[in-house]
């Protein structure tokens, strides 16, 4: 069985709404995502369409080359390295491929983060905010046993991950996407 990773780039980019959700929650880090990639060229969360207007979200690519990320590339991460098996690498690639082909089908879940954060667990189809959809991509995946979350996750809990290896940690900007 040839391993592959997959890598979670959780972040504080320091919005105003990671700013408040820091408030609120007391985390260190508010935002997910996903690449399958060790140089981060290219992300896959939930989160804005547009660096400037926050209030509109969904499915999104994230790079540091572009979007919020460019314009937060000061953002405080971490990096983790999952190992998975070819196959399991093959099928969320393809997930996250299909994803952003049918991108507009896909909802930022404004409600369920507020609800989440009065832990009030609202679902609907094809909603998401990051670390919801980072937790279900790992486990419908078998990344991960959903018994390693709680139903409400935030982005701090993926640090938690047994098999998740931190490879970095600092500014996202400061990143070498050639060492790793």
């Amino acid at each position: 069985m040839s391993e592959r990773e997959i890598y979670l780039v959780i972040t504080q980019t320091g919005s105003i709404i990671s700013r408040m959700l820091k408030k609120i929650t007391g985390a260190e880090y508010n935002h997910i995502s996903v690449s399958l990639e060790s140089d981060l060229h290219c992300m896959y969360s939930f989160g804005r369409r547009y660096a400037y207007f926050p209030w509109w979200g969904g499915f999104v690519k994230e790079s540091t080359e572009y979007g919020s990320m460019k314009r937060f590339a000061d953002a405080s991460a971490v990096v983790l390295a999952i190992p998975v098996s070819e196959s399991t690498y093959n099928e969320v690639e393809t997930e996250l491929k299909d994803m952003i082909a049918h991108r507009e089908d896909y909802y930022y879940d404004s409600i369920g983060l507020v609800l989440a954060g009065f832990k009030i667990i609202y679902k609907r189809e094809r909603h998401y905010y990051c670390s919801d959809f980072v937790r279900e991509l790992l486990v419908r995946f078998g990344i991960e046993d959903s018994e390693m979350f709680e139903p409400i996750v935030q982005p701090m809990h993926f640090l938690d991950i047994p098999d998740g290896n931190v490879i970095y940690r600092g500014r996202l900007c400061d990143y070498d996407r050639t060492a790793v």
